[in-house]
């Protein structure tokens, strides 16, 4: 088997298919890529068993065949080759190495049998549709900062993804929560996801399809079972495993009779946040939200580091309350914000707060309150 391709068509394919190829790995094939030559070109797979990525790319191929190699050793070596430089991968019949060829630089890598790396079973996977490839970065970005990374709650650590209908509009929806706080947004339904199951979508999985999104310009193809999802990309392909479990009502959490909003600039009010956050308790940072007519006061008062407080001219004419939460989650939501204002919903100092963005109607957030 011998292939000839462009140094950064390699890297690209490289990229993203060695990212799902974990660091250290008990099973040592998996540890490769499975390099595929043939007339059409050349394709390169990786796994972690969870999750397969396949993508194909123009290359010059003599003769066909089926080799594996160390994933994240080919990356780097491909990453350091000069611009513009031919690379030529060869394994010979009687040799049991790989052989990587670019102008005078030559490296010999060892190779596993073929045959040993696993492929992740086909099913059939009956939903498919369409998404923008900017509409689906869209959602995820909007929703994955929210998902849990605390294991025992596995339902929690990836993205609900599901077709909802709310007033008479259909929508595909992305929600994602850790218990204290929820993300949600959605786009309109498109053809051919009426009706597919609610499905949770791993983080790892959400991490390497944004990935494969920076280089994505169509439409992504998505295709849906209760088991697997498949996006495919262009010419890259990943599929995954989903979680298996239930997703919690979600519906039940998002305040709907939150009469007391607060509308401020956003800009302004994430630097005021982060400002007075310096000197917050790390476990906790903790940040109390004091609202009077048309003002808030952002106030952190920590025993060792001292105190910071800082005022914000806002929209506000309701009565005057005081209520605290976790700096970091209210900056992560502010990152999301499209609009010049954000709004906040309150109840009460013991009940959760609403956000929407004068932005994006088709996206909010819920925030536990912290006791201040």
């Amino acid at each position: 088997m011998k292939l000839t391709i462009e140094r950064a068509t390699l890297l690209k394919a490289l990229g993203h298919v060695q990212a799902v190829v974990e660091k250290r790995n008990t099973i040592p094939i998996l540890s490769n890529v499975l390099i595929s030559a043939g007339p059409d070109g050349a394709s390169f797979a990786a796994t972690d068993l969870d999750i397969e990525i396949l993508e194909t790319t123009d290359a010059s191929c003599e003769g066909e065949g089926l080799v594996t190699a160390p994933a994240h050793t080919l990356y780097d070596i491909t990453r350091k080759l000069p611009d513009g430089a031919d690379v030529t991968l060869e394994m010979a019949g009687g040799d049991p190495r790989l052989t990587l060829k670019a102008g005078r630089s030559n490296f010999s890598l060892p190779c596993l049998p073929p045959g040993d790396f696993p492929v992740m079973p086909t099913e059939d996977l009956e939903h498919r549709f369409s998404v923008p490839a900017s509409e689906l970065a869209r959602v995820i970005d909007k929703t994955r900062f929210a998902i849990s990374t605390e294991e025992t709650r596995y339902y929690l650590n990836g993205i609900h993804l599901h077709a909802a209908e709310h007033d008479g509009r259909k929508t595909l929806r992305a929600v994602a929560t850790d218990g204290v706080r929820l993300a949600l947004a959605e786009i309109d339904l498109p053809e051919g996801a009426d009706g597919m199951p609610g499905v949770i979508v791993p983080r790892k999985t959400v991490q390497e399809v944004r990935r494969l999104l920076e280089d994505a310009d169509d439409d992504v193809e998505v295709s849906v079972s209760e088991g697997k999802i498949r996006f495919r990309l262009g010419r890259a392909v990943l599929t995954s495993k989903l979680i298996d479990g239930a997703f919690p009502d979600y519906e039940r959490v998002i305040p709907r009779g939150n009469t007391r909003v607060m509308s401020v600039e956003n800009k302004r009010f994430a630097e005021a946040v982060d400002r007075v956050a310096t000197i917050s308790v790390e476990k906790s940072r903790s940040v109390k939200l004091s609202l009077g007519q048309d003002t808030l006061t952002l106030a952190v008062n920590n025993p060792e580091s001292g105190q910071a407080e800082e005022e914000l001219a806002v929209s506000y004419s309701d009565e005057g309350f005081a209520i605290g939460f976790n700096a970091r989650y209210m900056l992560d939501v502010a990152s999301q914000i499209e609009g010049d204002e954000a709004r906040f919903h309150f109840a009460d100092a013991a009940s959760p707060a609403l956000v929407t963005d004068s932005g994006d109607e088709d996206a909010l957030y819920v925030l536990m309150p912290l006791r201040v």
